[in-house]
């Protein structure tokens, strides 16, 4: 019988890697996620703090939208279909009284994309206050863009001020700077008033700084009251907001950006590069979005009951971890909280804990909690911090028994969200040293 002779060995491509990219890590975020589900599989007690996925269903409507749709299969323009511009238009007009034209808005397949291609368009230093959301400094990275990370107080919310952006401005007046602030915040839940937005607002304007507006989880401000960046800094501010956290949809993967006339260059440069890159977004998806940015009675409600659960989780985070000796910054919003635990320091070091990556490691190895550390964020990895998501629940039977009159109290909560409350009440028996 004759044999097929073997394939000629033949040498792949060698190994030439844009530079950028070597030694990125995969982002903490995802990674964390992947980690815990391996964990899982082996059978291991996991609670999933890590990642920061709304644990809300979308909303019903929204989902008979888009079951409606699924026949749509035309590729839509690049900016987005002029239906979903509109409705985003009047989404804005309603929650913060701007006036924007269907002209002025850019859907793209998630604001992650659309940050990443403004900062491609853009040619200026990235400026973000550490502690920042995962992405943001890593893509700056990817583009070779200088990046600036501001300091922050615990007692200002971890937060951009006024002062801190002064200082860094008056060393190169007219350097051009794209800053970054993300209300309510990841990783810290914290929430800007309009009077620290009006000061920053002084600042930028003086120094002529382009604002990007992270405003993904404006919906789920505890107290309703959210307030744009745009409405302080109006000619020099880009909205950045979507579906994924106060309306559930986060593997829908769509979000807008949403620009002032000073600004149409910016938007068409970024256009441009997203017709040679994504094209343009799912349609059945954008025609299903309508339904979301054109609110209505039962999204409003949807709004508040995920208000008011995530409130009532949040005061049981902060109450339970400060009284176990962490530092944390008031959380106004989204479901985040980011524990600053130097105060144990001493007591910690004791048992080899000396850095952000051995906390959050022995951490998930000691009581299955998983959290992300403190330097994936910005801080030193030396600081004792970490940041959790209390979104290990299933919001669906928490916001019927929201909707049901449910007391909120640690016994209500842990009917509703048990995983939560085991998770930080092992949490803090862990750091005070009760089972360790």
């Amino acid at each position: 019988m004759t044999q097929t002779p073997p394939e000629p060995l033949e040498l792949s491509p060698a190994v030439q890697l844009n530079i950028n990219l070597r030694g990125l890590p995969l982002s903490a975020t995802l990674e964390i996620n992947e980690r815990s589900a391996a964990l899982q599989a082996e059978g291991r007690e996991v609670f999933r703090l890590g990642l920061g996925q709304s644990p809300f269903p979308v909303p019903e409507r929204l989902r008979q939208a888009l079951a409606d749709n699924a026949h749509q299969k035309d590729y839509l323009p690049v900016q987005g279909l002029h239906k979903l511009r509109a409705s985003i238009c009047g989404y804005l007009k309603r929650t913060q009284d701007l006036n924007f034209d269907p002209e002025d808005i850019l859907v793209g397949p998630g604001t992650k994309e659309l940050m990443f291609l403004v900062q491609m368009a853009y040619y200026g230093d990235l400026v973000i206050p550490t502690p920042s959301w995962v992405s943001y400094a890593p893509q700056a990275h990817i583009l070779g863009r200088p990046i600036t990370w501001l300091p922050t107080e615990i007692e200002n919310g971890l937060g951009v001020t006024g002062g801190a952006l002064r200082e860094l401005c008056s060393d190169d007046p007219a350097r051009p700077r794209l800053m970054i602030i993300n209300s309510p915040g990841n990783p810290t839940g914290s929430a800007y008033a309009p009077e620290a937005l009006n000061e920053i607002a002084g600042v930028a304007r003086d120094h002529r700084v382009l604002v990007l507006s992270d405003e993904i989880y404006g919906g789920v401000q505890f107290d309703g009251q959210h307030a744009s960046m745009a409405r302080h800094y109006r000619g020099g501010t880009i909205i950045s907001d979507g579906l994924s956290k106060w309306a559930g949809a986060g593997g829908w993967r769509l979000g807008f950006f949403a620009f002032p006339k000073s600004l149409a260059w910016l938007r068409q440069a970024m256009a441009s590069a997203a017709s040679e890159t994504y094209t343009s977004v799912s349609a059945p998806i954008q025609h299903a979005a309508c339904v979301a940015f054109d609110g209505g009675e039962d999204i409003e409600a949807y709004l508040a009951g995920s208000r008011t659960v995530l409130a009532a989780l949040a005061d049981y985070v902060s109450t339970r971890l400060t009284g176990a000796g962490a530092e944390l910054n008031a959380i106004r919003g989204g479901f985040y909280a980011f524990p600053n635990f130097e105060r144990l320091r001493d007591k910690l070091a004791a048992r080899g804990i000396t850095d952000s990556r051995t906390l959050c490691a022995r951490m998930l190895d000691d009581t299955g909690v998983a959290t992300l550390p403190g330097i994936a964020f910005g801080r030193p990895e030396s600081e004792l911090s970490l940041r959790l998501a209390f979104v290990d629940f299933d919001g669906g039977p928490a916001l019927e028994a929201a909707a049901s009159g449910l007391a909120l109290d640690r016994d209500g909560l842990r009917k509703i969200a048990p995983n939560v409350i085991e998770a930080i009440d092992r949490m803090a028996d862990w750091v005070a040293g009760d089972q360790a």
